[in-house]
């Protein structure tokens, strides 16, 4: 029998607020190693914040986010810099820079946080481009990519520094089918070929059902579900009900 991969990140008792506004309220949650979490919940709720804490960009107020059984709140500057180097993010926007070609994009995690030469970078770039299905787009500006070739540079710009997790914040939002189900397929191939564990954050009820291993619902601050899809799908909780009907009913009048 395999041993139960080890917990990646873990979340406990996170709580942040802005003033008097509660954004977070105890978050506890844990991810193993290959797993691909899918956070749902209402706009507004907190789950873009969330990912902003696990990148170490924002402090909580209280509570502690292990990252390799590290203490990412606790860690000075550079040891934070340093453990975002095994991480990746997956910006909703793609957030690249508009005078940099795609292959200046991707090369700048190299260039700026890792002791590679110029011909390494050079060949790095290329495998993430081919990873992503661009192979032939790496000298072309923001400006002349289509918004599911953006999402795709993001991605292979968060994969230059072989991160062991990755976070994406609604990876397919704004995209076509075709180009939604290119990043699904992305995403279970990181998992499965490349041994990388996502956490994503996603409205798109299709993509999470097709990419998680495990989902969680933030309402009101808190995780108040935690299961597999097939189980999440058929909870009875009626705020997780209210919402997967919402979308279903969403979806019917649409045909």
């Amino acid at each position: 029998m395999s041993a139960t991969p080890e917990k990646l990140i873990e979340m406990r008792g996170v709580k942040l607020q802005f003033a008097d506004k509660v954004i977070l309220n105890g978050v506890d949650f844990s991810v193993r190693a290959q797993e691909v979490l899918v956070i749902m919940g209402l706009s507004g709720g907190g789950k873009s914040t969330l990912l902003s804490i696990l990148l170490g960009l924002l402090k909580p107020n209280a509570g502690a986010v292990f990252f390799k059984e590290e203490d990412l709140t606790k860690l000075s500057r550079p040891k934070l810099n340093e453990a975002r180097t095994h991480m990746g993010m997956v910006y909703q926007n793609a957030a690249l820079i508009s005078s940099m070609t795609v292959r200046e994009n991707i090369g700048l995690p190299l260039e700026e946080l890792s002791d590679k030469n110029a011909s390494e970078i050079a060949s790095i770039i290329d495998q993430k481009l081919e990873l992503v299905g661009l192979k032939d787009a790496g000298d072309k500006l923001p400006s002349e990519l289509s918004g599911g070739m953006e999402k795709r540079v993001g991605l292979a710009r968060a994969l230059a520094l072989e991160p062991e997790l990755v976070l994406f914040d609604e990876p397919s939002a704004g995209l076509d089918p075709i180009n939604s189900k290119l990043i699904d397929d992305l995403i279970i191939q990181l998992r499965d070929k490349q041994k990388v564990t996502s956490i994503v954050v996603t409205h798109e009820m299709d993509s999470a059902f097709a990419v998680a291993t495990r989902m969680a619902f933030l309402d009101q601050g808190k995780i108040i579900l935690e299961a597999a899809p097939g189980e999440f799908r058929d909870s009875d909780n009626p705020i997780v009900s209210k919402f997967l009907s919402s979308y279903t009913d969403h979806e019917r009048s649409k045909k």
